[in-house]
């Protein structure tokens, strides 16, 4: 039997983080995205014990500023794409500079500086790796996705799909619908 599986990734780090850090007995705050507050400084023996404990996870310790600031940029845009509830009408630039309290232009050019890649880069390559989930899922139509991840058209998301995977966005559905095919047919 197989099952398919929908998740929230914040919501996972966020559970794994508490769960994690409440083991430790020192008190903290998490802060928006990939950032955690502590109320006094953990012991040098207590930072080695949380490091091991979310290394468990895939959780790293960044001690780096630029490399811990880009990650709170992809965090962020993650974050963002994610949120259902929080329409997107709105400059992305305006939203990342007031969550990440710096200006547009600082956040672009360290992420550029670290990556090689541009935040709008990362931001359609996020975008259309949800568009695959959701056309893998099969629950929504293409222009239900194009609207919940903010395109202006159709056409729009269908153009940036196959210049990033090549395909199709129909393409891809019929790929995916073989794999599935193929699979039930094996077991």
């Amino acid at each position: 039997m197989r099952v398919y599986l929908k998740f929230d990734f914040n919501t996972i780090c966020k559970t794994v983080l508490r769960e994690q850090l409440d083991m430790l007995g020192i008190d903290y705050t998490i802060h928006g995205v990939g950032e955690i507050e502590f109320n006094r400084q953990p012991t040098n023996i207590e930072e080695q014990k949380m490091g091991n404990m979310l290394g468990n996870y895939g959780i790293e310790i960044m001690d780096n500023q630029q490399v811990a600031l880009v990650q709170r940029i992809k965090d962020t845009v993650t974050e963002w794409i994610h949120d259902e509830e929080n329409p997107k009408r709105f400059n992305f630039s305006t939203y990342l500079s007031e969550k990440l309290d710096y200006t547009y232009t600082y956040l672009s050019s360290i992420f550029s500086e670290t990556t090689y890649s541009s935040i709008e880069n990362f931001v359609i390559l996020k975008k259309i790796d949800i568009a695959k989930n959701l056309i893998s899922q099969n629950d929504s139509t293409l222009t239900e996705i194009a609207y919940k991840l903010n395109y202006s058209s159709v056409a729009h998301l269908s153009a940036q799909f196959k210049k990033t995977t090549g395909l199709t966005p129909s393409t891809f559905l019929k790929i995916i619908q073989k794999r599935k095919e193929r699979a039930l047919t094996q077991e």
